[in-house]
C-alpha cells in the first residue's frame, strides 16, 4: 500500500512557488545609494563620522573648505559633487 503525504508537515519554502521580489530581475529593493538624499528619513541628521572624515579628505584634494555642520543629506550631495570634481570614488 502507498503512503499519502502527510498534510500536517509544512513544504519545504523554497519549493513553494512564493516568489519574491529578488526572484524577479529588475524588482530587487533599491538600495539607499539610489535614493535621493533629499527622501533619506534620517537625511535631516548630523553627518556620519564616515561622512565627515571622506568629505575632509575630498575637501583638501578639491581645495575647498569643509563644513563640519552639513546634514547626511547635505553631506551626501557635496561628496558627490566633489567626486566629480576630484574625479575620486567613480568607475
Amino acid at each position: 500500500m502507498a503512503e499519502t503525504p502527510n498534510q500536517n508537515v509544512p513544504q519545504d519554502p523554497g519549493v513553494s512557488g512564493v516568489k519574491l521580489p529578488a526572484d524577479e530581475p529588475g524588482q530587487g529593493v533599491a538600495s539607499n545609494t539610489e535614493k535621493d538624499p533629499g527622501e533619506w528619513v534620517t537625511g535631516g541628521e548630523p553627518m556620519t563620522g564616515a561622512q565627515a572624515s571622506y568629505l575632509q579628505t575630498l575637501c583638501q584634494e578639491a581645495g575647498e573648505d569643509f563644513d563640519e555642520s552639513l546634514s547626511k543629506a547635505d553631506a551626501s550631495r557635496r561628496i558627490d559633487e566633489l567626486q566629480e570634481k576630484t574625479g575620486r570614488g567613480r568607475r
